[in-house]
């Protein structure tokens, strides 16, 4: 994968564009730091639906749903309340 200076890559766009096409994916660099990669669409989408599912999908789904386990209740009791006369 190529590696390319944010300043090349916004001065040579359609190039860097072009060889992300016919290369594939392609580095850029702002201050030596590898910070994005540009990605042709089709592994994009690949990569895409091969992630994992999002929350709504997975809230939405029938896998989701499942029996609600609750803790059992301690054995503590209610305190006896006294009504103040007066």
């Amino acid at each position: 994968m190529h590696t390319w200076p944010v300043q090349d890559a916004k001065a040579r766009f359609s190039e860097f564009l072009e060889t992300c096409l016919h290369d594939g994916p392609q580095m850029v660099s702002k201050r030596g730091r590898e910070t994005a990669v540009l990605v042709p669409i089709e592994l994009w989408r690949q990569l895409q639906s091969s992630a994992k599912p999002s929350l709504k999908s997975l809230l939405l789904s029938d896998d989701a749903r499942g029996d609600l386990v609750l803790p059992q209740r301690g054995q503590a009791r209610r305190r006896e309340v006294t009504l103040l006369e007066g």
